[in-house]
Parts: C-alpha cells; sequence; structure tokens
C-alpha cells in the first residue's frame, strides 16, 4: 500500500519509509490502533485507510498530540510545523483557512473514518495514564522525544505489550533527540522485551 502525503508535513516522507512502516503495521493487522504524536494526521489517514482495506468499519484509531505550541510544551520537540513550499502556506491559509497543527484540522482529514477516530488534545505525561490500554493492540509511538516522555509513554503502554500487542517506536536513534534511545533501551532491559531494531535504527519494534 502507496503512503500518500495528502499535501501535508510528515516524518515519514523519506522514501520507502512509510510504505515500510504501513507493512509493518498490516503484518499485526490491529483492531485498535494508538498513535502517540498525530501531527498533522498523515500517518493517521494513511493507517485508517490500511485498516478499513484490512478490516472493513472493524477498526479503532486512537490519537493524541499537544495540537498546539505553548510555553507549557516548550521542553517537547515538536516538528516544525511551517511550510517550505509556498503553494501550501497559501492553500492553508487562503483557501482550507485552517492551521493543519490543531485537533480541527486533523478531524476534517479524518472525517472519512470519523465513526472509527476518536482524537486527543493534551500532554501524553498526563493523558496515557487515563487510556484504558487492555484492548489497544498497537501503539506507534511518536510523541515527545524527552528522555522521561518516552519513559513515561512505554511505561504507560505496557499492558499493549503484556497482551501481545507491539510499540513501534520512530526516531529510535535520532541524533538531536538521545533521550529516546536510553528509554527504549532501558524499558526494553528491564523488562526483558523483544527489540527489534528496523529501517537503519530510525524504528524500534518492542514484543513480549
Amino acid at each position: 500500500m502507496k503512503y500518500k502525503k495528502y499535501f501535508r508535513k510528515t516524518s515519514l516522507k523519506q522514501k520507502g519509509d512509510g510504505e515500510f512502516f504501513l507493512e509493518e503495521i498490516k503484518k499485526k493487522n490491529p483492531k485498535i490502533f494508538l498513535e502517540v504524536g498525530v501531527f498533522h494526521g498523515v500517518t493517521a489517514r494513511n493507517v485508517c485507510e490500511l485498516l478499513s482495506e484490512l478490516n472493513g468499519n472493524n477498526f479503532q484509531y486512537i490519537g493524541l498530540d499537544l495540537f498546539e505550541k505553548s510555553e507549557e510544551n516548550k521542553s517537547e520537540i515538536i516538528p516544525n510545523t511551517n511550510f517550505s513550499n509556498p503553494f501550501k502556506q497559501i492553500y492553508f491559509r487562503y483557501i482550507k483557512r485552517q492551521d493543519p497543527y490543531t485537533i480541527e484540522a486533523v478531524e476534517d482529514l479524518l472525517k472519512k473514518f470519523q465513526n472509527n477516530i476518536h482524537l486527543i488534545k493534551g500532554n501524553s505525561n498526563s493523558v496515557l495514564k487515563k487510556i484504558d490500554m487492555t484492548k489497544v493492540d498497537y501503539v506507534f509511538l511518536d510523541g515527545g522525544h524527552d528522555y522521561n516522555t518516552v519513559k513515561n509513554d512505554l511505561d504507560s503502554c505496557s499492558e499493549v505489550i503484556n497482551n501481545d500487542g507491539t510499540i513501534l517506536c520512530d526516531d529510535y536513534n535520532l541524533s538531536y533527540a538521545p533521550g529516546v534511545k536510553k528509554a527504549i533501551d532501558e524499558y526494553v532491559e528491564n523488562n526483558n522485551y523483544k527489540c527489534e531494531i528496523l529501517r537503519n535504527s530510525r524504528f524500534a519494534k518492542i514484543e513480549k
């Protein structure tokens, strides 16, 4: 399945990374998918398209993100939300009249699947603890890149692993965010989980 960009920004834009990601999801064919770090919603839309193709209407997508820059969130690494492409700037400012990094804009992108999605605005350090993980069978972790945030997110999702689910972490070996790798390595070692490093150390797949 081809990974589409939907005229927005995405971290999976490198050639082949998006398709590789979708193939990984397809292997497990999850019914309830949680993404931490939705950004512009491109990955969310691709995941929903894939799960719809595999399961019809029998799937659920949950997406969590800050959906804003603020003083409260200044310690988190938020990708650059500004477009370098002037046509995209014009499109969102004057035609769509929306900031693509908002929950409303992502809802608009996912409106085709409005009965299957649940978007949450908030910080994963507090929100993840409130989500029932007992039925979630796949997590794509691409939220805050601070060591403590990644550690919290992994700990909060442990029930997914213990129920034979999967956590796929993005940016495992990112040079400017070493806390990601440190948190993942410690989490895997402390819990005796299996960890497979994929796609030139971009992804870390954690399973029991």
